[in-house]
């Protein structure tokens, strides 16, 4: 897994809740991709209500048209890593927006949840 602070780039891929791949949730393709590929992290966030390029609008208030909600799939690593990763999204990603944002880490454990980062050798005060 990556160490991460400091500048990173955030991917956002905006797609619904029930585009699939090869029978698979999309948004489950692409985050084990993310995972794959080593990233640092990957989020599914599903949303209440949006539209997109279709124009028609999708929400959880109404029945009818609560079965394919908006979901972003949010990918964060270092700018190197996730534009190596972007052929992964653009191959599956037909109808959807994908979107690159500079962002800042600023917290980022390890793996370890929160034991100290020391390797061999390191030796403490």
């Amino acid at each position: 897994m990556t160490r991460l602070t400091g500048s990173a780039l955030r991917l956002t891929a905006f797609i619904g809740e029930n585009d699939t791949w090869h029978h698979r949730p999309l948004y489950s393709e692409i985050v084990h991709r993310a995972h794959a590929a080593g990233l640092a992290g990957a989020s599914v966030f599903r949303g209440i209500e949006g539209f997109g390029a279709s124009s028609l609008v999708h929400t959880s208030r109404l029945l009818s048209l609560s079965e394919d909600l908006p979901v972003a799939v949010v990918v964060v690593d270092t700018e190197e890593r996730v534009r190596a990763f972007l052929p992964e999204p653009d191959a599956l990603v037909a109808e959807g927006l994908v979107t690159l944002e500079a962002c800042e880490v600023v917290r980022y454990p390890d793996s370890d949840r929160g034991a100290p980062a020391s390797g061999p050798g390191d030796e403490g005060p």
